[in-house]
């Protein structure tokens, strides 16, 4: 329960709004009153264990929602050239994006005014702290065009065939099943959706960030390919960050099993 999503009319408005995706996407049935709203999130949902590692990499520990200032901090632009990355995205007036992951919402926000009201930004996270503090911020920019969206750790709760873009800014190295999680994003992007993919360089030693938390893009590859990505386009001029740019690959079938 979020009850920091329901306080205002226009929140009201947004959570109506999922619990119809919900409904439509998962078949997951909710009942919103005027003061509380819930999430739909599957109770009959099997977690298997989280993963350790993944195809030779340790898998990061998710940032806790305590440590959100830093994702907001006065720096950040100057340090990861944030206004660099967001024009690198193409973003496009009534494109429908999910920043999955989106923690606080520092470029939920950015995005939301980018695709303007014509469009909807999607926002994902697993920690309910994370959605109130991005509430809270949007009500002070007034921006309302977007989705809040409790996911878990194996499912973003999003609908199928969906979207222009799905951004993974930071994030991936966090996932626990990162399989589980990309069959949800194939499901989730448009025949010719793009997924990009944002890093820390793990090929330089020079960028201040714990080694789990980085990801090189040869792991990268490693990893996506299998897993029905093809990729088709990167950028390399940010300070800290690889961009890498992923479709559908049409031709993939999964391994047996899965």
């Amino acid at each position: 329960m979020i009850g920091k999503l329901a306080f205002s009319p226009a929140w009201g408005a947004f959570l109506v709004l999922l619990f119809e995706v919900g409904s439509a996407a998962q078949g997951i049935s909710s009942t919103p009153n005027s003061t509380t709203a819930s999430i739909p999130v599957s109770v009959t949902e099997t977690i298997p264990p989280p993963l350790t590692h993944y195809m030779g990499r340790e898998i990061a520990q998710t940032m806790h929602y305590s440590g959100a200032p830093w994702l907001v901090r006065e720096a950040r632009d100057r340090e990861e050239d944030c206004k660099t990355l967001l024009r690198v995205l193409d973003l496009k007036p009534g494109m429908t994006v999910c920043d999955l992951g989106c923690g606080n919402g520092f470029y939920t926000l950015r995005v939301a005014k980018a695709v303007g009201p014509g469009g909807k930004v999607y926002a994902v996270d697993i920690q309910p702290e994370m959605l109130d503090l991005l509430a809270e911020r949007a009500e002070i920019e007034n921006i309302t065009h977007f989705v809040p969206i409790l996911g878990t750790v194996v499912d973003p709760k999003v609908p199928e065939n969906e979207f222009d873009l799905i951004l993974l800014i930071d994030v991936y190295h966090e996932f626990s099943h990162p399989e589980h999680m990309l069959r949800a994003i194939r499901r989730s992007l448009k025949p010719n959706g793009r997924l990009a993919q944002v890093e820390f360089r793990a090929e330089d030693p020079n960028v201040p960030i714990k080694p789990e938390h980085k990801m090189s893009k040869e792991q990268i590859l490693k990893e996506l390919n299998p897993n029905g990505f093809k990729l088709v386009g990167q950028f390399d001029g940010l300070p800290w960050q690889h961009v890498m740019f992923f479709e559908r690959d049409q031709g993939w079938k999964p391994a047996a099993g899965k």
